[in-house]
This record gives structure tokens, C-alpha cells and sequence, in this order.
């Protein structure tokens, strides 16, 4: 990167352990090297976290804004009332305005390209609501503040990525809000992201089924030959690698995703379960389908471990790692796609891919 890269962090729930992992996180000087780090919150409550957890070696550089921030050096900025209070282990109302303010002054940075990349502390999804915050998280707030039609949630680790179409949508709902459109829209965007920010050319990606078995050939339950399979097809028409739908259990079981370069799960757990398993403290959540590049630590606010000094920060390193990552793909696909007339780099489904034993 030609420029040091300046990554904002919005730092989340103040009483769960957001500020442990940042400042974990930002112990090993040698990050410094990459990045530039702003954290949207404030200086009280980071100095209480600190003193909790008798982190030393630790100090923060307090700015006014993002044009003020020190290389080699953790930024913060005040976001917060100085009267707020830090109540470790509880979900407060104190600490879901704060959380909202930080990440609204956070994201306007991020808009008017002040900071590069965000990366999102935890939030308790309960406690934020608000008249200025009313999204069952930051995926939906996010597609909201940049007007884009699509987003999707992309659970990111180095053995596999997966993405859901129905994110943050109750069990009850499912079926109504799984539609052959819908998934369509999720893979071309999930297709979009992997040669974007991810730098493969011919992304390869498996569908999951719906119901048990993927359907059992429609004896339990037919939107996979509804829904899903001609969603697929319409994907593979737009020069898109995707194939199944796949039966999650054993997807997941044999080793299959080990074929793929991405997974698109129907919904949350189905895609989450086996991630969190599999990569452990590893993963990071991307929000796919945005102008910008959002990452977070695939956790949440894990109040039970507050002020413990129990809290693994491998999680959030590799948010902002992957966020640093991002940034240089993205500039990288800008600099190749240059040039609207030039063809060469659109991949194509050629006759001798080797596809065959993905479609058993």
C-alpha cells in the first residue's frame, strides 16, 4: 500500500470485552507496521479496561479527529459523553448509546474516506436499539447508511469461507424469505466479493440445501427443486460457479467444503455452526456487497469473560489483518479493471474446467 492505511475501530459494547481484545490485540507493536489504528470510543473507558485487567505497556493517543492520527501509535477519539459508566458483565443502556455513537462517527469517517476500513467492535443487538439505531445488526445498518441493494454476511478463516442468505431472520420466517431471486442475488454478490476482495479468479461455490437431506428428492420438503436448484442454474447462465444444493451435514461432515472456495448456508445456523467449529478463534465476520470494507471479530460481547483478562484477541487481530488484506485486493482488482473495454480478466466457465467431481 502506498500510503499508510488508517483502520477505524468502533468499539462496541463498553461492559463486554471489546476493549480487552483491541488492546491485546495492539500489545504486539509489530501490527503497528501495517496499519494505522483509530478507535471510535473513548479514553475514560479504555483507561478503566486497562486498570481492570492490568494490561501495561499500553498507552493511547488521544486525537480530535481522524487527519490528527499518529503513525506507530493507537488513536482513539472521545465519541462518548465523559460521564459514562462502565458496568462490566451487564447489558446497560449507557453502553448500547455509546456503541451507537461510536460506530455513527466511525461509519461517517468511513464514508468521507478519513479511515480506509472499519472494523466492529461487539454490540449487544438488544440494548442499541434505539430511534437512531432500529437494525438486528451492524450487516443491516451498514447496507442501510451506503443505500446498497445487497449485502451478505461473510464468515471468513483460512479453512473455509461461508456466507448465509437469510442473516439475522427468525426461524419462523425462513421459508417466506428464502426465494429463488434472493439467493440469486446473494451468489452473485458472494461471487463478486471472492474475485474483489479475495483475488480468485474462478470462484467455486457450493449451495446448501434447505431441509434435511437437501429435500430427499422433495419427500422432506421441495424448495430445494423449487427454489434452490433453479437459482443455481440461473447463477451458472451468469457465468457463475456454483453448484449443489448440498445436504449441510454431510457437506460439512465428509470434508466436502474443502473443495470450494466458498459456501452459501440458507441461514444462520446452518452456515455459523460448522464455521465457529471448524476455525475456532480464528474467524472474522466481512460484510460483503459494500463500497466500503467492514470486518469484526466473529464473537460477541462474551460478558461472562468481562474484566477477567480471559478474552482471546486472535479473533479481532485477524479482523483487522483481513481488513488490511481487503484494502490491497481491492486496489489490486481496481488497477487490473482499469480498463471498461479490456475483457481478458472476466472469467469464463471453460469447456475443460474440471468440474466434474464438484456436481457429484
Amino acid at each position: 500500500m502506498s500510503k499508510r492505511t488508517k483502520i477505524g475501530i468502533s468499539h462496541g459494547d463498553i461492559n463486554g470485552i471489546s476493549y480487552e481484545v483491541i488492546i491485546k490485540s495492539f500489545l504486539d507493536e509489530r501490527i503497528l507496521e501495517l496499519c494505522v489504528p483509530i478507535i471510535y470510543g473513548s479514553p475514560k473507558v479504555a483507561a478503566y479496561h486497562k486498570k481492570a485487567l492490568e494490561l501495561d505497556g499500553f498507552n493511547l493517543n488521544n486525537i480530535r479527529n481522524a487527519e490528527e492520527s499518529g503513525n506507530k501509535r493507537v488513536n482513539i477519539i472521545n465519541c462518548v459523553d465523559e460521564d459514562i459508566r462502565v458496568e462490566l458483565g451487564k447489558s446497560t443502556k449507557q453502553a448500547g448509546e455509546s456503541s451507537y455513537l461510536a460506530l455513527k462517527v466511525a461509519v461517517e469517517d468511513l464514508n468521507d474516506k478519513k479511515i480506509d476500513a472499519l472494523v466492529t467492535g461487539p454490540i449487544n443487538k438488544q440494548n442499541i436499539q434505539s430511534e437512531n439505531f432500529n437494525h438486528s445488526g451492524h450487516t443491516e445498518y451498514l447496507k442501510e447508511m451506503f443505500n446498497v441493494d445487497e449485502v451478505i454476511m461473510l464468515m471468513v478463516s483460512d479453512i473455509l469461507k461461508v456466507g448465509v442468505v437469510a442473516g439475522h431472520i427468525p426461524m419462523a420466517e425462513l421459508s417466506s424469505f428464502i426465494t429463488k431471486d434472493k439467493i440469486v442475488d446473494k451468489l452473485s454478490t458472494l461471487n463478486h466479493s471472492l474475485q474483489k476482495d479475495f483475488g480468485i479468479r474462478k470462484p467455486k461455490i457450493a449451495v446448501l440445501g434447505l431441509n434435511p437431506h437437501a429435500g430427499d428428492g422433495g419427500l422432506l420438503g421441495n424448495e430445494e427443486k423449487d427454489i434452490i436448484e433453479p437459482a443455481i442454474n440461473t447463477t451458472k447462465e451468469n457465468n457463475i460457479l456454483a453448484f449443489g444444493p448440498y445436504p449441510a451435514d454431510g457437506f460439512f461432515g465428509s470434508g466436502k467444503y474443502k473443495k470450494f472456495d466458498a459456501v452459501l448456508a440458507m441461514y444462520h445456523d446452518q452456515g455459523l455452526i460448522p464455521f465457529k467449529t471448524l476455525s475456532g478463534e480464528n474467524g472474522v465476520n466481512f460484510t460483503a456487497g459494500l463500497p466500503v470494507i467492514r470486518t469484526s471479530p466473529a464473537h460477541g460481547t462474551a460478558y461472562e469473560l468481562a474484566g477477567k483478562n480471559e478474552a482471546s484477541s486472535s479473533s479481532f487481530r485477524n479482523a483487522v489483518y483481513l481488513a488490511c488484506d481487503i484494502i490491497k485486493n481491492r486496489e489490486l482488482y481496481s488497477e487490473i479493471h482499469a480498463n471498461p473495454l479490456d475483457n481478458s480478466n472476466t472469467p469464463k466457465v471453460d469447456k475443460d474446467d474440471d468440474i466434474s467431481e464438484l456436481e457429484e
